[in-house]
């Protein structure tokens, strides 16, 4: 992805991670409004980018695949960026797991913190800590509310990968049929934004013959999201095909179906990378699935954080900056910078992808 991106309207294709539960929007509310969502300020697009910057990376949990690929990326573009790359992390995805992290960082005076919102609320307080000690923060994957943070780097539009999920579920359903969710954890940012355009899409005329009988959450943990998915398959003997929007589901439930008798008859598919995938999609058991390039999006985040803390960029619609090999972005309203179309992998294509 290397030409010009603007956050209009981008077609997509897929699906990923999670988050985990506690916190209500109610229970924080006036905690979160104590920053604005960009710096004051004006931008200077031609400010140099600064060397040296500390720029950490705060994922929902460690030890996952997809946010290895992910923080591998950043981890490439701070590099190139002459800056000090940290990693730190909970190994749960609990509401509340990711504040101690963010009240180290700002005690070690990071320049940026990247962090995948565990709960788009709970890390809010400790978040406009950071912004008021002059931290720029970016959020990715799973956005924290607009009012904690300079900009989120997106995977793709919240609307295109809801309604792309719907449509490989009703390629594989034949159009009709019962269908089932594997979601990540209950608070997850965004797959909650992608099951609630499911779910509009699923209203459509269109789609009256689709019936979505019920959504689990295997709280991005293998072994509880193999557990879902078996439960899925015997409370519902007419499911023709789970959607998985999160890499931890989609591979669980991928390995239960392939050694099952369900193999063959019920379909999977959602976001899933590639080297994980690989052996459901040449036995059988997928024909389809969809993801971005996991590591663009860590390495996007360390380009936009780089360029808020240059002053480059504060954050506000309209203002672009160049984010090494992917070339230049625009942000978009609130902050929003889309990373792009992802792919959608099948077994005719799949070898010709590493991650």
């Amino acid at each position: 992805m290397t030409q010009r991106r603007n956050l209009a309207v981008l077609a997509v294709l897929a699906l990923a991670l999670s988050a985990c539960g506690g916190t209500t929007k109610s229970s924080t509310e006036s905690q979160n409004t104590a920053a604005p969502a960009t710096t004051a300020g004006k931008a200077d697009p031609n400010a140099p980018l600064k060397e040296g910057l500390k720029i950490a990376y705060l994922p929902k949990q460690l030890n996952n695949p997809y946010t290895d690929v992910e923080v591998g990326g950043g981890k490439v573009a701070v590099g190139e960026i002459k800056g000090e790359y940290k990693l730190v992390g909970p190994n749960d995805a609990s509401a509340s797991s990711q504040v101690s992290y963010i009240n180290t960082l700002i005690q070690q005076q990071q320049n940026v913190i990247v962090v995948a919102a565990n709960d788009p609320n709970a890390v809010c307080p400790s978040l406009n800590q950071a912004r008021k000690a002059g931290v720029k923060i970016v959020t990715f994957d799973s956005d924290a509310s607009k009012t904690c943070r300079d900009a989120f780097i997106n995977q793709a539009t919240t609307q295109g990968i809801g309604e792309s999920l719907v449509k490989m579920a009703s390629e594989l359903a034949g159009g009709s049929g019962e269908i089932a969710i594997l979601s990540a954890t209950p608070n997850a940012t965004n797959q909650n934004s992608w099951i609630k355009v499911m779910q509009t899409e699923l209203a459509k005329p269109e789609n009256s013959k689709l019936k979505l009988v019920k959504i689990a959450y295997g709280n991005d943990d293998d072994q509880k999201s193999f557990t879902e998915a078996q439960g899925l398959l015997q409370s519902y003997p007419n499911l023709k095909v789970i959607v998985s929007p999160t890499t931890v589901g989609i591979a669980a439930a991928s390995r239960y179906v392939s050694a099952s008798s369900y193999k063959g008859k019920v379909a999977i598919t959602g976001l899933g990378l590639p080297n994980q995938m690989r052996q459901y999609v040449k036995d059988g058991t997928v024909k389809k699935f969809a993801l971005w390039n996991p590591a663009d999006i860590g390495y996007l985040a360390a380009y936009a954080g780089a360029a808020l803390s240059s002053g480059q960029i504060t954050g506000a619609q309209g203002e672009k900056f160049k984010a090494g090999k992917l070339g230049e972005y625009t942000i978009g309203a609130d902050g929003e910078i889309v990373l792009g179309p992802p792919t959608e992998f099948t077994a005719a294509n799949i070898d010709q992808f590493n991650f």
